[in-house]
């Protein structure tokens, strides 16, 4: 409800005169007595006038929100020309004029029409004019004057913001600012107190307090906590005529909040907590996790985890979540339960970021005691070593012993282990183990230049729970032992020029040796025992493991000797020594005077002088394509002769004689004669061969005549045997039916292509000695299964 004062203003109305420099020449008849004052001047003689009078009016003033019934008087304009007999009209122009002010022509009075604000506009700027209504003549000249609103307290204070919002840090001291409220009044502030605003607080005491002439809110208590109350709800009042009753006012709501500083320690919410772990966790493993609240927020609440102490510290480890600011305990060594099975840590909590301000308080931290417990379980067998190396010589025997492993159960209870091989890392079973003791022994000979190392992998296995076993690496380096000899490094052919001179070097040797001895090879190179002593050639050993083929004589003669051959004996230096013979293949050339070798046949001496080594080559090419003409044509021609038994797919032929006429039994003669077969002048002489195509008829191959009263056993075989003997016979199986059947069918298959031997009487032992590429075959179809459980 808005409360209006008026204050009612007597407006007087007062006349001034305007002196006009300007006389005036034409009087009218009633102004004819008018005094004229003539005089003249001491220097130029001037006549002075006197001017008449004018009219004039002050500043006019008037209420604003005028509510009365009539219409509010203004003031009233005149002047001394008007002698009150309607000559005269005033007129009225300007801001508001003959819509808001409204003047009677006749008596110059001046009337508001509407209710002014002045709020919208304090003043109006108005003309006057007064006119001889006979003439239309202005009596008096245009005036200007202003009308000027009275401000009244109609508006009440406005706030710039319906709501302000602020916040202030916890635990902030007595008068600390929170923030300011600014009111504003729409009213006149020079005229009275109707603008002059006044602030007060209704709502947020005794928290907060407001200073009356700015606005500004301060805290008004110590201490304030945010953890007990965050959020603060304050109601400002503006209010103007200085406060006084009968003013009008306005509210707004600040909404404050309570920022958080680190005032408040972590603290676990319990002293101890007990966790457990199976021995077999491996590092990292999370056993659980512990929490210390702190009412702050944000980084004044992040918190630090770490084991301050305990016979545990250097087992276990404790990491610290960012999201929930929890304490994640995890394994960080292997645990034993055989060894230890309880353990006790000491945890401490720790604020990050500490507000100096509050160490007073005390510290920032807690600290809780942590058990951890230990539980057994079955664990499999442990090796001794991480990994075994063994030496054994490549000429052990077989079946002894080269290594031992061991292993253990670490559980309490200590069961009984047993040791096998992973056979797919020992394919070739060459190694075998005692399940009792892990001894491991030879299974077949080892062989250092096929396998230097051999790395299989043993596995131990408890004999109650077959499901616990461990394996471990054992490598296995095969020793050498001299058991190869020597042996040229390449093929050596070499040659000797004619005209060579005593003690010439014509070719120089090397040799390896598979062996590997420990101090590296060392060779040595003579000639053979029937040639200690060659007449034509000297080896020489250059103390390097080569050695250097001398002549011994001059001039050599290839039509005596074209090719010489030099056995050479190699010995080593190892135990046993072990030696081997290779031969020098050196042949007899014609070279140059440089010692470049031209040709080194025999036959090149029996040829002329001047027929060059190029037209040998295209003599023996011409010779060689000449051979090769007359072998391809000789093979065309016997294969035009010959045609192949089968020339296509399509070309099908009778190579399996049928007789499927089954006969009706003993008694049945008339369906099959077997005389024909006793009489073999029923054959028909000039039948020929069906699976031949024939290109002239030729003579049927007679057999040796068989007697009429020969076995019919006895003629199949032979017939057989014909068949098998026969070059002229087709190149596959062709089937001839003798229907017969011997006494007690002693007579197998016929066929001509059985073998006369079966698996069962093969003998695969010679498989062995084919070399190591075959063991595996000798072994599958003639050895014995080499494992010895």
């Amino acid at each position: 409800m808005r409360t209006h004062s008026f204050l009612t203003v007597l407006l007087w109305s007062s006349v001034f005169y305007v002196i006009h420099m300007t006389p005036s020449q034409k009087r009218t008849n009633k102004h004819s007595h008018s005094e004229r004052i003539t005089g003249l001047s001491e220097n130029d003689g001037k006549t002075l006038h006197r001017t008449k009078r004018g009219w004039m009016w002050n500043q006019f003033f008037l209420l604003e929100e005028y509510t009365g019934p009539d219409t509010q008087y203004v003031g009233k304009l005149h002047t001394d020309q008007d002698k009150g007999d309607g000559n005269l009209k005033y007129i009225l122009t300007g801001d508001g004029a003959g819509s808001l002010f409204i003047i009677d022509e006749n008596t110059g009075d001046i009337h508001a029409a509407k209710k002014l604000d002045r709020e919208e506009k304090s003043l109006y700027v108005l003309r006057a004019k007064a006119i001889d209504r006979k003439t239309g003549r202005q009596v008096e000249p245009e005036s200007e004057f202003i009308i000027k609103i009275h401000d009244i307290n109609d508006n009440e204070p406005k706030f710039t913001k319906d709501m302000y919002t602020a916040s202030i840090p916890e635990m902030s001291g007595v008068g600390t600012s929170v923030i300011q409220v600014t009111a504003t009044d729409a009213d006149d502030a020079n005229y009275g107190n109707s603008a002059k605003v006044v602030y007060s607080i209704l709502q947020g005491q005794p928290y907060f307090s407001v200073d009356p002439e700015t606005g500004i809110i301060k805290t008004a208590l110590p201490d304030m906590s945010r953890e007990n109350r965050e959020q603060y709800q304050v109601v400002i009042q503006a209010k103007d005529m200085g406060g006084q009753m009968g003013g009008l006012s306005g509210t707004t709501t600040v909404n404050i909040t309570l920022t958080d500083v680190n005032d408040n320690p972590p603290r676990f919410p319990q002293s101890s907590y007990q966790f457990s772990s199976p021995e077999s966790a491996p590092p990292g493993t999370p056993l659980g996790r512990i929490k210390a609240n702190d009412p702050d927020v944000g980084e004044n609440a992040e918190i630090e985890y770490s084991i301050s102490n305990g016979d545990g510290s250097d087992m276990f480890d404790i990491i610290t979540d960012k999201d929930t600011q929890e304490g994640i305990i995890t394994v960080k060594k292997h645990l034993d339960f055989e060894n230890k099975v309880l353990y006790t840590l000491r945890v401490e909590a720790t604020n990050t970021h500490p507000d100096p301000r509050f160490l007073q308080l005390g510290p920032f931290k807690d600290t809780a005691l942590v058990k951890i417990s230990v539980e057994d379980i079955d664990e499999p067998p442990v090796f001794s070593r991480p990994w075994y190396l063994i030496e054994v010589d490549e000429d052990a025997k077989e079946g002894s012993i080269i290594g031992q492993v061991v292993a253990q159960d670490p559980d309490v209870a200590k069961n009984a282990i047993k040791y096998s091989v992973d056979r797919h890392t020992d394919l070739d079973r060459i190694f075998n183990i005692y399940s009792g003791n892990g001894s491991l022994f030879l299974s077949k000979p080892l062989d250092r230049e096929e396998t230097p190392w051999h790395n299989i992998t043993v596995i131990a296995t408890e004999i109650n729970n077959p499901k616990q076993s461990s394996q471990i690496p054992v490598f296995i380096r095969i020793l050498d032992i001299n058991d190869h000899a020597p042996e040229f490094a390449n093929y050596y052919e070499t040659f000797v020029c004619e005209n060579a001179k005593a003690g010439q070097l014509i070719q120089t040797v090397s040799a390896i040796d598979k062996d590997q001895p420990p101090r590296g090879h060392k060779f040595f190179f003579e000639l053979v025992p029937e040639f200690a002593v060659h007449p034509n050639f000297s080896v020489v050993d250059n103390k390097d493991n080569t050695a250097g083929i001398m002549t011994r004589r001059n001039g050599y003669s290839r039509s005596k000797t074209s090719t010489y051959l030099l056995p050479i004996i190699i010995f080593d230096n190892d135990y046993p020594i072990q030696s081997s013979t290779g031969t020098l293949t050196i042949r007899v050339c014609a070279c140059d005077s440089r010692g470049n070798m031209q040709s080194c046949s025999a036959e090149a001496l029996l040829l002329p002088a001047g027929l060059s080594t190029g037209a040998l080559v295209a003599i023996l090419l011409c010779i060689l394509i000449l051979l090769v003409l007359v072998v391809l044509f000789t093979a065309l021609k016997r294969q035009r002769k010959k045609e192949p038994l089968i020339i296509s797919k399509d070309d099908v032929r009778d190579n399996i004689v049928t007789y499927n006429d089954e006969g009706g039994g003993e008694e049945d003669t008339q369906a099959f004669d077997i005389g024909t077969l006793r009489n073999p002048e029923a054959r028909e002489e000039s039948k020929m061969r069906r699976d031949v195509i024939p290109e002239t008829i030729f003579q049927i191959r007679r057999t040796a005549p068989l007697w009429e009263n020969i076995d019919v056993q006895d003629f199949i075989h032979r017939r057989l045997k014909e068949n098998d003997l026969d070059p002229a016979a087709p190149p596959y199986d062709s089937l001839a039916t003798y229907a017969y059947e011997g006494n007690d069918s002693i007579a197998n298959s016929l066929s001509s292509l059985e073998s006369l031997t079966t698996e069962g009487n093969q003998d695969y032992d010679y498989l062995s000695d084919w070399g190591p590429r075959f063991k595996k075959l000798a072994d599958m179809y003639g050895g014995e299964d080499s494992d010895r459980d």
